[in-house]
């Protein structure tokens, strides 16, 4: 380096080169000598230090490279008796930890190879990547090798060399460090740090200092979680109160990946910029989450759920993706899992262009998309390659080097990216090896527990000590370095170390005091739910002073609703309005089904959030186990109408027999199951198989069902009135918008009725309504309120067929073969307008109060109820709804 001094004569001054360790001592150290204008100082590791010394365009081994090249050899490679073990997920992690330990520790696989079948295979695996690896790219031992030759120009390269905040060194770098000493001036700069006893303390400089005498605390946390809390609150605390500055701060652990979640939340809640210093998971980015969710789908299979979740995350990148319109995943049923090829290749052969939100057909486009995900993990690397872009492309790659394509997911989750702080000047949280070689004032050190640090010393995965002795094959174990950076970050901490516990972990077993805990201070007992002196956000410090946070208007109405659902009498939090609300007019003037008034009957307050609110409970799009009792309904009904449909086209159900009844129901139940498939959920193949037997059954039975026949009767499936929409084109005994109201009530109301025989010339007509549960033990009209179909269902025939028409209703039990028919539709509904015309005058009133389902198994909005609601708020509040909905009540008890 050349040096320009006053006069301008021209001067040399000699190359000054700092070994350190690890990134952030490396930044540190280049950042101090850039404000001591330390022109000529270089910085860099000592493997990098080998490699410039050996020349050629030398380098050591690329990690990534030698996963890639590992992948690529390990199936070629005849292994001996690890064949079996070469396609294995983690077999190429495996291998190059093997690897690393046998190069570092300087062992010579090829020499020992006749030692051990496994040391065979491993020096057989190790002589195929060598040749597959690039020229310039060299082992440890190999780099040494070529530096030793060229020591002549170290001092010309490297100038004297200082070697600071290192502990240890791999025997390997330790001939080159040896020669070197003898050519140019090398410093080991100790400070209070632990010397190794191979350093020849005669040919290399020894630089020690005294070790720093921090102030020492010795704290327990109630889990993990409150540790990492407890540590931000800490260190706001020294910012705020300007004893520190934020690279003044660090927060440590050996495993610091067990945190890593808790900071990376607490960090956005807190606003404080906390560096990882090992960088963050990669899917905590946009990118990242794009690779996961491909990953999602290519090992668990296509889901609409997963589906959606890798458009919204591709659209806004180059691809197949973008090329769909905005919006167009409304094109999905909303039920349909979309578990399959078959199911995604009939919803694109059922959507046409006015569909598509630009009405533009792009059914091309998507079934491109799903011919390259049903390829699976197989088909990974192309798969990426067609849907990615950029730096998810990036991660993908790095993903399919650093494990098998079968464990994608897992991979991704260890993958690691910088978060883009400037760690010189921010509070860091950082393994403890990297602050043992960059030391800060003010340090906290977190997981000190039993077995986690010092970690334990375990045997390599290839070769274990029987092989070759663990002692040799890692001369520099972990826990022999969890000890040696816990002393040493003592040691080097100028003014103050908090050493943290957890007493349990995350499922509450008690946790033991690590063994380097013994002799520092007395342990300070933390509780979880105690005041902090000083809170590290907004959130904490409302959580730590109730009586702030009593007075916010959002504390302010938590409080009152909680104490309302306290009492026993009915209040606005138990859903009292006031009288006349525009709402509860609204929802009582729209045309209601026999579901809606049975609810507004039984449970007031579901009524009212179901219609008023428009309130839905989502359904799952995950395959269930078996259907639930409503959809084995629904899909009898389905079955039932599109099979009576079939035996009126051949000539009416009245004259078919009982083979061409189950030949309508076979037919009816293919086409029911094909379109099933495609919009909702379904078990797995054998129970679905069996569900689908027992549809049939059930079908089969209600159609065969003869305890009365019309003569000449026409036969009608899923009738609609009232407004409701047909489901199917086909012939209709009347015209379905007509208006139906119930006399006396002032309800309008609209449905389909199960099953319509109409004969006698068109003077008797039969109501039935299916039920494929349980008959109930006693005879029943109303039931409680909840059997509401067979009166307005009769009512209905009657007001569109004219009053001369002879009307019977009935509930068809199919398990059961029985026929319940009511004996009196008149009075019944006489009756049943008596409640209704109470229950709308109630709920005019503002009554909209808990009824006998509230709470209940079947109730869709008990989520939004206070916890355990049936067994607790409903009983209290029982009694106070029952006296404010008055003469509605009644029904409950109504036969």
């Amino acid at each position: 380096m050349w040096q320009m001094e006053l006069g301008g004569r021209v001067t040399q001054r000699l190359r000054h080169t700092v070994i350190a360790h690890g990134r952030l001592a490396m930044r540190e150290i280049r950042l101090a000598a850039a404000r001591e204008r330390h022109h000529g100082t270089q910085i860099m590791n000592f493997e990098q230090l080998a490699a410039r010394l050996a020349g050629g365009l030398s380098q050591p081994v690329a990690e990534e490279t030698l996963r890639s090249i590992v992948q690529t050899c390990l199936p070629e490679t005849e292994l001996g008796e690890l064949d079996a073990l070469r396609a294995l997920p983690g077999m190429v992690g495996a291998a190059v930890d093997t690897l690393h330990k046998a190069w570092r520790a300087g062992v010579d696989l090829q020499a020992r190879a006749a030692e051990h079948p496994r040391l065979a295979s491993i020096a057989a695996l190790e002589k195929a990547i060598l040749n597959a690896m690039p020229a310039a790219m060299l082992r440890p031992t190999d780099l040494v090798e070529a530096a030793l030759q060229r020591l002549d120009h170290a001092e010309t390269l490297f100038g004297p060399i200082e070697i600071v905040g290192i502990t240890e060194l791999s025997p390997c770098w330790r001939p080159l460090l040896h020669a070197l000493a003898e050519r140019i001036q090398v410093r080991w700069i100790a400070g209070p740090r632990s010397v190794p006893d191979w350093l020849d303390g005669q040919r290399i400089e020894i630089v020690r200092t005294e070790p720093q005498a921090p102030t020492i605390a010795t704290v327990s946390a109630a889990t993990a979680f409150h540790e990492a809390i407890e540590a931000l609150r800490w260190a706001r605390e020294l910012m705020a109160s300007e004893e520190a500055e934020p690279s003044d701060i660090a927060i440590a652990s050996v495993a610091p990946a067990e945190y890593d979640d808790h900071f990376l939340t607490l960090r956005a809640d807190a606003n404080i910029d906390l560096h990882f210093v090992h960088g963050v998971k990669i899917t905590a980015c946009r990118e990242g989450q794009s690779a996961a969710a491909l990953a999602d789908i290519l090992l668990r299979g296509l889901s609409q759920t997963r589906m959606r979740r890798l458009s919204a995350l591709l659209s806004a990148y180059p691809g197949p993706f973008q090329a769909l319109p905005e919006g167009w995943t409304r094109i999905l049923p909303a039920d349909a899992p979309l578990a399959s090829a078959e199911s995604w290749a009939r919803l694109i052969g059922r959507t046409t262009a006015t569909d598509w939100p630009d009405a533009v057909d792009h059914g091309a486009t998507l079934r491109d998309i799903v011919a390259l995900l049903v390829q699976g993990a197989q088909a990974a690397e192309a798969i990426g390659e067609a849907l990615l872009h950029g730096r998810a492309l990036a991660i993908w790659r790095k993903a399919l080097l650093t494990g098998p394509a079968a464990s994608l997911d897992l991979t991704l989750e260890t993958l690691r990216q910088d978060d883009g702080l400037d760690a010189c000047v921010s509070l860091v949280w950082m393994p403890a090896s990297s602050l043992a070689a960059s030391p800060r004032r003010f340090v906290r050190l977190l997981g000190l527990n039993s077995s986690r640090w010092p970690r334990g010393i375990s045997e390599d995965r290839l070769l274990s000590d029987h092989i070759i002795p663990t002692a040799e094959l890692d001369p520099l174990p972990v826990g022999a370095a969890d000890r040696r950076d816990f002393a040493t970050i003592l040691a080097t901490t100028e003014r103050q170390v908090v050493l943290s516990r957890a007493r349990r972990d995350t499922d509450g077993r008690l946790l033991g005091r690590s063994t380097l805990l013994q002799g520092e201070p007395m342990e300070t007992y933390l509780r979880r739910n105690a005041v902090p002196n000083h809170a590290f956000s907004e959130t904490d410090r409302l959580m730590g002073r109730p009586q702030e946070f009593r007075g916010l208007p959002q504390a302010l109405s938590a409080s009152a609703s909680w104490r309302d659902w306290m009492r026993s009498e009915i209040t606005p939090h138990d859903g009292l309005v006031r009288a006349d609300h525009p709402v509860m007019h609204a929802i009582l003037g729209r045309t209601q089904s026999a579901s809606s008034l049975r609810q507004l009957l039984r449970n007031p307050l579901g009524f009212v959030w179901q219609y008023g609110l428009h309130w839905r409970a989502p359904e799952s799009g995950n395959e269930p186990l078996v259907l639930d009792a409503l959809a084995i309904g629904d899909l009898v009904h389905l079955t039932l109408d599109r099979a009576l449909n079939t035996l009126e086209l051949a000539g009416g159900l009245t004259t078919a027999t009982s083979e061409q009844i189950s030949a309508a129901v076979d037919l009816a139940a293919v086409d029911v199951a094909r379109d099933w498939e495609m919009k909702r959920a379904i078990p797995p193949s054998v129970i679905w198989v069996r569900t689908l037997d027992n549809a049939r059954e059930l079908s089969r039975c209600a159609l065969a069902f003869g305890d009365e026949v019309l003569p000449g009767a026409r036969s009608y499936s899923e009738v609609p009135f009232g407004g409701e929409q047909a489901k199917a084109d086909v012939t209709l005994p009347w015209d379905p918008t007509v208006s139906v109201e119930i006399p006396g009530a002032g309800f309008r109301i609209k449905g389909s009725i199960d099953r319509l025989d109409i004969g006698g010339g068109g003077r008797r007509a039969l109501v039935r309504d299916y039920k494929t549960g349980r008959k109930p033990k006693d005879s029943i009209v109303l039931d409680g309120g909840k059997e509401l179909q067979r009166c307005l269902y009769a009512f209905a025939v009657k007001a569109m067929l004219g009053n001369d028409v002879e009307i019977s209703a009935s509930l068809l039990y199919l398990r059961d073969g029985l026929d319940l028919r009511l004996a009196d539709p008149e009075a019944t509904l006489i009756e049943v307008a008596t409640y209704l015309r109470e229950a709308r005058a109630n709920l005019l009133s503002g009554g909209g109060v808990i009824g006998i389902d509230t709470g209940g198994p079947y109730d869709d909005f008990a989520f939004a109820l206070p916890a355990n609601a049936n067994a607790a708020y409903c009983k209290r509040k029982i009694g106070a709804a029952t006296a404010r909905l008055g003469a509605t009540a009644q029904v409950w008890a109504a036969q």
